[in-house]
């Protein structure tokens, strides 16, 4: 088991090219599963749970693993598929979502693949909105299904979607009223959770699912002559979408005249320090991670008093990142 991650030395070296590694799993049964190696921190055997009162039914029990205690979620259970039967070949995936550390308990781990995001493939709109999927794909002549493991986490612990009014920036209220931000992300928690924070601000968000649409609605923009420039205050994308990812929409956004000189957030569940590396890689301003509305609030308003040329609004506490205009290399 310890051997199955040790592929993946090299993973930063996909950014930017649209690819991505997927670590394959069973629920128990013939279907097939997937999550993005970029979430998981360690596959191993179950080890020994403690059961602690009170927890959510969801949760297994906890286990220490170097020096963390960590919550074991039945992952098969959580998808409403039943519970997961424990046995000598249960195993866990340990995975860091949204600067947290948890588990999933699944039946077996089986490999890791490489591949295209452009083969992965968003759910069936068939499928209804109270589905686990973010995203399915087809390997070796059979489905598999990526889940969508923001929602799991969000219904075992919601997330917090208000923002206080002290946060609000008054002086910036009046001259955003009306601008746009196009927000791209296949999680429709995510989604939902970026929107409600953005239209307390007054601003209306262009809602797309994935990295093409969203460059499909750039496009789109650009052919009808809107001013860009002027009436979209940024882009906050996020990281891992089907068809493209985030890395590859900011490369494509910065070889664009027209759009190059647009700021772009990634706003994403991975690891801050990884992103640190890869938003200067692809070009992105600055990145921020998931479902922390008060940083959102706040970073979101620096920003737009960074295009519209305000000066800095005094720090009521210590600022969490800077975000600095992207410069495009003359070569571009």
């Amino acid at each position: 088991m310890s051997g199955v991650l040790s592929a993946v030395d090299s993973r930063t070296q996909l950014v930017g090219q649209n690819r991505l590694e997927l670590l394959l799993f069973s629920l128990g049964g013939r279907q097939r599963f997937a999550i993005n190696v970029f979430k998981v921190q360690e596959v191993m055997t179950l080890p020994a749970l403690t059961e602690i009162p009170d927890r959510n039914e969801l949760v297994v029990g906890v286990t220490h693993l170097r020096g963390q205690t960590i919550p074991v979620i039945d992952l098969r259970r959580a998808i409403k598929m039943g519970t997961t039967k424990i046995d000598e070949d249960s195993t866990i995936i340990v995975t860091e979502y949204n600067m947290t550390v948890q588990a999933f308990l699944v039946a077996g781990v089986e490999r890791i693949v490489n591949m295209n995001w452009n083969e992965i493939l968003p759910p069936p709109t068939g499928a209804g909105r109270s589905h686990y999927l973010t995203a399915i794909t087809q390997i070796d002549d059979r489905i598999v299904e990526i889940i969508d493991v923001e929602k799991v986490l969000a219904e075992i612990t919601p997330y917090n979607n208000e923002i206080d009014d002290e946060w609000i920036d008054k002086e910036l209220i009046d001259r955003i009223k009306g601008k746009q931000i196009l927000i791209a992300d296949d999680s429709q928690v995510a989604l939902n959770q970026v929107s409600g924070v953005l239209e307390k601000l007054g601003i209306d968000v262009v809602a797309t699912h994935n990295g093409l649409e969203a460059y499909q609605v750039l496009e789109a923009w650009k052919a009808e002559g809107k001013d860009i420039a002027n009436d979209l205050l940024m882009m906050i994308t996020d990281a891992e979408m089907p068809e493209m990812d985030g890395y590859m929409l900011t490369s494509e956004v910065r070889k664009d005249p027209a759009l190059k000189g647009m700021f772009i957030v990634l706003h994403t569940s991975l690891s801050g320090n990884f992103n640190k590396a890869m938003v200067e890689k692809v070009g992105c301003d600055g990145f921020l991670s998931k479902f922390q509305p008060e940083k959102l609030t706040k970073e979101v308003q620096r920003i737009i008093r960074k295009k519209l040329g305000m000066p800095d609004a005094e720090e009521k506490e210590e600022e969490s990142v800077l975000y600095e205009p992207y410069t495009p290399p003359d070569s571009i």
